[in-house]
C-alpha cells in the first residue's frame, strides 16, 4: 500500500517476516549502488529484533530505555547523538524498530536531524501496526503533557512484520486492541461486529495469523485513507476523528502519572467516557453506546469512573485544558455518532458541568 502526502510518500509493507537490511535498502530503491547509511533505533524490548535486522553488518544500533516514562527529550537527544557520532548526513536513514514510543521519538529525531533525514519504521507491536506507525505524527511528552512537542513527518517505508507479534506480551497485545476497536468504531460497516464476534481471539496473542493480518490490513488501510486527505489534522478535516477517546485518555495518562497506564488502556477508558458524553448530548444512540461499552468491558479493560489510578477530577480537567487538540482555547472531544464519530467543542456552563459529572462517575 502506498500513501501519498504531496511532498511525502509512504510505502506500507505488511508481511509475516521481519525485514533484513537488504529488504529496507531495496524498498527505498537503494539496491543499485546508491548510498545506504542507516542507524537502527530500538528500545530494551526490541533490540533483539534490531540485531536480527542488522545481522553481521556494522550498522550502528541506538538502544533507549523502554516505556512511556522514557518518551522524553533525553531519549531524542540520545538518538541524535548516536546519528551524529556515526557520521550520518541528511542522506542518513533512521530505522526505528519498536512500537508507538519508538516510532514517535525516532520519527521526531529524524524530522529535526540536519533539518530532516530519511525515516523507516519496522513496527513490532499491534498498536504500532494498526495506528502509531502510519500517518506521520511524531513527538514526545513534555511538562507532564502527553505528546506536547512533535512534528508531522511520515516515514518513507513502514514495515508491518506480523511474526514480530508472536512474542508480544499480553499487556502490549491489549494495548493495541484498544486502537483496533477505535478504528472499527470510526470505519462503520461491519468491522465493529466482527471484532465483537472474535473478541476472545483479538484480546490476547494467539496463532490465528490470518485473522490478525486481516484486521491489521483493514485498520492500516482505513487510517491511511484518512491521513492522506488530512496530514496535519486541519480544523475541519477528518483526521481529528482518529482522536476518539484520546482527550479523556491523555488526561488520564497525565493525571495518573505518565507511564502508570498503557496508552491503549487509557484509550479504552476514554472511549467509554466519550460514549457517555455523546449519549448525554444526544449524539451517540443509546444502543450504539451500549454495544461499544460492552465490547470494551468484555475485553477486559477498566471502564469504571473515577478510574482506580486517580479520582482527581481537577487534575483531569486541567490536563484536558492543556491538551493540544483544543480549539479556540475550548476543550475538544470526539464522540461516536450513528455510524462513525464527530468532533464537538464544550463551551457552555451546562456542558462543563456535564463533563464534571462524567469524570466524577455521576452519569
Amino acid at each position: 500500500m502506498q500513501l501519498n502526502f504531496g511532498e511525502y510518500t509512504t510505502n506500507v509493507i505488511l508481511k509475516r517476516e521481519i525485514p533484513f537490511l537488504s529488504d529496507i535498502e531495496r524498498t527505498l530503491g537503494l539496491d543499485k549502488g546508491a548510498s545506504f547509511k542507516p542507524v537502527l533505533i530500538a528500545d530494551e524490548n526490541t533490540s533483539y529484533i534490531a540485531e536480527k535486522i542488522r545481522g553481521s553488518s556494522d550498522v550502528p544500533l541506538c538502544v533507549i530505555k523502554s516505556g512511556e516514562e522514557n518518551k522524553n527529550w533525553q531519549s531524542v537527544e540520545k538518538i541524535l547523538s548516536c546519528a551524529f557520532k556515526a557520521g550520518l548526513g541528511r542522506d542518513g536513514i533512521f530505522t526505528a524498530v519498536g512500537g508507538g514510543v519508538i516510532c514517535d521519538i525516532a520519527g521526531f529525531a529524524s524530522s529535526i536531524y540536519m533539518r530532516g533525514c530519511r525515516l523507516v519504521f519496522v513496527s513490532t507491536t499491534l498498536l504500532g501496526m494498526v495506528d502509531a506507525s502510519i500517518g506521520g505524527k511524531t513527538g514526545f511528552d513534555l511538562f507532564d503533557i502527553k505528546n506536547l512537542a512533535g512534528s508531522f513527518y511520515p516515514a518513507e517505508a513502514v514495515f508491518l512484520p506480523v511474526d514480530a507479534l508472536s512474542s508480544l506480551p499480553e499487556k502490549e497485545w491489549k494495548n493495541g486492541t484498544a486502537e483496533l476497536i477505535k478504528t472499527a468504531i470510526l470505519s462503520g460497516g461491519d468491522f465493529l461486529d466482527e471484532l465483537a464476534d472474535n473478541r476472545e481471539q483479538i484480546t490476547k496473542n494467539n496463532d490465528n495469523k490470518k485473522l490478525i493480518i486481516n484486521f491489521i490490513e483493514r485498520a492500516a488501510a482505513f487510517k491511511g485513507g484518512i491521513v492522506t486527505e488530512d496530514l496535519r489534522e486541519s480544523e475541519n478535516g477528518k483526521r481529528k476523528l482518529l482522536n476518539l477517546g484520546h482527550t479523556f485518555a491523555h488526561a488520564l495518562e497525565s493525571a495518573a502519572g505518565l507511564g502508570k497506564i498503557s496508552h491503549g488502556e487509557a484509550v479504552a477508558w476514554g472511549i467509554v467516557r466519550a460514549c457517555e458524553l455523546g449519549r448525554a448530548l444526544g449524539i451517540t444512540p443509546g444502543a450504539r453506546a451500549e454495544k461499544i461499552i460492552n465490547l470494551i468491558s468484555s475485553s477486559g479493560y477498566e471502564c469504571s469512573c473515577p478510574h482506580p489510578l486517580t479520582n482527581d477530577t481537577d487534575a483531569l480537567l486541567s490536563a484536558m485544558k492543556s491538551d493540544k487538540k483544543k480549539q479556540r482555547n475550548k476543550m475538544t472531544f470526539i464522540v461516536p455518532d450513528e455510524t462513525s464519530a464527530r468532533s464537538i467543542v464544550l463551551e457552555s456552563e451546562s456542558e462543563i458541568k456535564l463533563l464534571n459529572n462524567i469524570l466524577g462517575g455521576n452519569i
